[in-house]
């Protein structure tokens, strides 16, 4: 079994309370006008590389979807303890090769990850709404080699078919527990029918992004899974990206401690914004870097070789 999720190792419980665009955050007055400023700033910046990136044709290149797509699962199963590179889980989903030294278990996370996100591309394609079926059916897919069957107080439930938990789980060793597993049921629902209602409105481009950023902290806080729910929520958000033909943000391996404070944050002050604030950074992030890199691609030289 895998260890448990990332983010599990930090949140609090917490009763959930949806972080929508629509809701009043809540700042501080001191510095108030000075954060809102810096937002602005931020959404400007990636305005601006959104433009660019679309100018420079980046994502028309052949193969290039795939090729990011590989580094999106990459990046989100490093995340939860994988040490598979970009260069190896290509040779593995491209070849079939494991590579030498690494973890099983870190293949089939990968491989796994790669299914699902072929489905949630799939289902985009057809504006799938989200719905606890649907969202049940992302997380078996992502879990289908490596999940298992639980025998507890509460019944028995299977994690590899995206079934719910029925027990308590908690935020690693001597950590704060989630909320209790009856309430999951409910609160899915919730956050399904929320997003049924903000997915039908178009919104600008910082509200869609928004939109699936929220999804994915909700999810994330709702925990509905005994494994597997870091993954799952950053598959919705890119789903509700691949809904929209928004460019899919990706959480850098790197960044795995930020990310995992602002969610801890969001919990805590019981606001989104911290949450948003690192999002937007990493969607700022994944558009510079692919700028640079199509950009060094240009600049490079040929010189024949005898």
């Amino acid at each position: 079994m895998l260890k448990t999720e990332a983010v599990s190792q930090y949140i609090s419980q917490r009763s959930i309370k949806p972080f929508f665009l629509d809701e009043q955050s809540k700042y501080r007055t001191f510095g108030k006008k000075y954060k809102k400023a810096m937002e602005q700033s931020i959404w400007q910046e990636i305005g601006q590389l959104y433009q660019k990136f679309q100018e420079l044709s980046i994502s028309e290149a052949v193969d290039y979807e795939k090729y990011y797509l590989y580094s999106l699962i990459t990046h989100s199963t490093a995340i939860e303890g994988s040490t598979l590179t970009e260069a190896e889980a290509q040779m593995l989903f491209d070849e079939g090769l494991t590579a030498k030294g690494k973890p099983l278990v870190y293949h089939l996370m990968n491989e796994d990850l790669k299914k699902a996100y072929e489905l949630a591309k799939a289902e985009a394609r057809n504006k799938t709404s989200v719905t606890p079926a649907f969202l049940r059916k992302l997380n078996a897919a992502l879990m289908r080699t490596t999940g298992s069957v639980y025998n507890v107080m509460g019944g028995s439930f299977d994690s590899s078919k995206g079934e719910f938990r029925l027990c308590g789980v908690t935020a690693g060793i001597g950590g704060h527990s989630y909320m209790n597993y009856q309430k999951v049921p409910a609160k899915v629902d919730r956050l399904c029918a929320i997003l049924q209602e903000k997915q039908s409105t178009s919104g600008t481009f910082r509200e869609q992004y928004e939109l699936s950023f929220n999804a994915h902290l909700n999810l994330a806080t709702i925990h509905p899974w005994v494994d597997g729910n870091g993954r799952t929520a950053r598959l919705l958000m890119n789903y509700i990206q691949f809904c929209r033909n928004l460019f899919p943000t990706k959480i850098f391996r790197e960044d795995r401690e930020e990310y995992i404070l602002s969610l801890r944050r969001s919990q805590e002050e019981e606001t989104n914004q911290p949450f948003l604030d690192f999002m937007a950074s990493q969607l700022k992030k994944s558009l510079s870097l692919e700028i640079e890199k199509f950009n060094a691609s240009q600049k490079k030289g040929f010189g024949f070789l005898f």
